[in-house]
């Protein structure tokens, strides 16, 4: 008769689990701002081409800001596979590192929305659906950190003693939150460049 130790039975009840509560959370949120965006995306669409206002080039810092998030997201995959890996030190820096790129992230962009305020850019109706996108996006980002950060505080408070370390790497939920929370940044990098794109083909289209 084979015996399986507590953390192989954990493991095991979470795989036989098809669909976890926080993954049909996770579904569902992201459902809901895809729906938000694509609403805000598709009301520009209908008002450029009703009012025939110009399209909007959007300023470069708006593509700085983009290969920033895309880093964080390219640290994140490293830091999930250092997990993977039992790397405890290379987990805990690459955790680290995503945060502070975030963190950057959002400095530049509220220095873009002060920038942009500054010299008058919002002016018009168009242009003013870059802050309303934005700053959406920058909402849901904000809204990530306390769980991200909960994740990094977690990591340098509990990978200290061998014993805690070997606990902590063959958790599943810790697994499964990891991967949800890479989930989500990723989809929140995408969105970003899906925005980036939906506004610079609307500028290099006449309509």
């Amino acid at each position: 008769m084979s015996s399986k130790n507590p953390y192989q039975q954990y493991e095991s009840d979470y795989k036989n689990l098809i669909l976890h509560p926080y993954k049909i959370m996770l579904f569902f949120l992201l459902i809901s701002v895809s729906m938000i965006f694509l609403g805000v995306m598709a009301a520009y669409l209908y008002q450029r081409s009703t009012m025939g206002f110009e399209p909007i080039r959007l300023p470069y810092i708006f593509l700085f800001n983009a290969l920033i998030l895309l880093s964080s997201s390219y640290t994140l995959m490293l830091a999930k596979q250092a997990y993977l890996d039992d790397d405890t030190e290379r987990y805990k820096r690459l955790l680290l590192l995503t945060f502070l790129i975030t963190i950057a992230f959002m400095v530049i962009q509220a220095i873009s929305w002060k920038w942009m305020l500054d010299t008058g850019i919002l002016s018009s109706i168009g242009k003013q659906y870059i802050v309303v996108l934005a700053v959406l996006h920058f909402v849901h980002i904000f809204a990530g950190l306390p769980f991200f950060i909960l994740f990094l505080i977690t990591a340098y408070k509990r990978m200290k003693e061998p014993m805690s370390v070997l606990i902590y790497f063959s958790d599943p939920e810790k697994k499964m939150k990891l991967r949800l929370l890479s989930v989500y940044w990723h989809y929140l990098d995408v969105l970003w460049w899906i925005l980036i794109l939906f506004f610079t083909f609307n500028f290099l289209i006449q309509f």
